[in-house]
């Protein structure tokens, strides 16, 4: 029961960091202050905010081809590495003048909800 939890939310995962990837390439400065660290409209932001996208894209779909693959071990070892994305990320945003809130409360949550999931995934 435990492993079928912990599909549902790496699927919730997974859906979710797709569609924060595609808010950064279709509102790529609002997604920005929504991640923390606000950047001024400036045309030149848009190629890093865009590689902030395909990764978040790119890690949804890993994560969902993990799931479709029916493969709890790796799909949990997959989550407890990319961990270390959120734990960069809370780490960016306190060392660029983001609050202790956004670091703490988007990207340190996630975190701890991964470590979570992989616990799930890796121990049921």
């Amino acid at each position: 029961m435990t492993v079928i939890v912990g599909y549902w939310l790496s699927a919730a995962i997974a859906l979710g960091i797709v569609l924060i990837g595609g808010r950064f390439f279709i509102a790529p400065h609002v997604a920005a202050a929504g991640y923390g660290v606000s950047v001024n409209p400036d045309v030149r932001w848009e190629a890093y905010l865009s590689t902030k996208a395909i990764r978040d894209i790119a890690s949804g779909l890993f994560i969902a081809i993990l799931i479709f693959n029916r493969s709890a071990q790796l799909l949990g070892w997959f989550m407890l590495a990319a961990t270390i994305i959120p734990l960069s990320d809370a780490t960016i945003v306190l060392r660029h003048g983001g609050t202790r809130a956004a670091a703490f409360g988007i990207h340190g949550s996630t975190a701890i909800f991964m470590l979570m999931i992989a616990a799930l995934l890796l121990l049921g």
